[in-house]
């Protein structure tokens, strides 16, 4: 797993407005980049509502928020049609940038184990380098944890 201080991986994913993002793209400005399972599902639902409604106390700490997870193009654009988001979401049904963040992880549900990925929040800094890192995040109270450490 990354922690604070090393260099965050670049990445070129497909947003959901049909555009390549890269990392470098927001060179300049602090990143929250946030890995959740899937789109539509209660948790992750709530916690992208709850990155909408903070969103402009993250602006004015020139901050961006973007979300991952390895749902398809088509799956973030209703999720955030449906939802109102107000920031990026991206889409890595590769993996390959869940594996260099260290996201995708075994998981265990009712005795049953599988490979999924585990919700953490990466802030990174203006240059790139990763600043804090929140595993096993629970979402109630996530947003303003993050919000007090900006």
């Amino acid at each position: 797993m990354l922690k604070p201080g090393d260099k965050a991986p670049d990445f070129k994913l497909d947003a959901d407005s049909g555009e390549t993002v890269s990392l470098k793209d927001f060179k300049g400005k602090k990143v929250v980049l946030y890995f959740y399972p899937k789109d539509m599902t209660s948790g992750c639902t709530a916690e992208a509502c709850d990155f909408r409604d903070s969103i402009k106390k993250f602006e004015k700490k020139n901050t961006v928020v973007i979300g991952v997870s390895a749902d398809n193009s088509e799956s973030h654009i209703k999720f955030k049609g449906k939802y109102n988001l107000p920031f990026t979401l991206l889409s890595d049904e590769s993996k390959k940038v869940l594996h260099s963040y260290g996201v995708w992880q075994e998981k265990s549900m009712y005795g049953r184990k599988y490979m999924g990925i585990a919700r953490t929040t990466f802030v990174i800094d203006e240059h790139g380098k990763i600043e804090k890192v929140y595993q096993k995040v629970k979402v109630p109270g996530h947003i303003d944890e993050i919000l007090n450490d900006l």
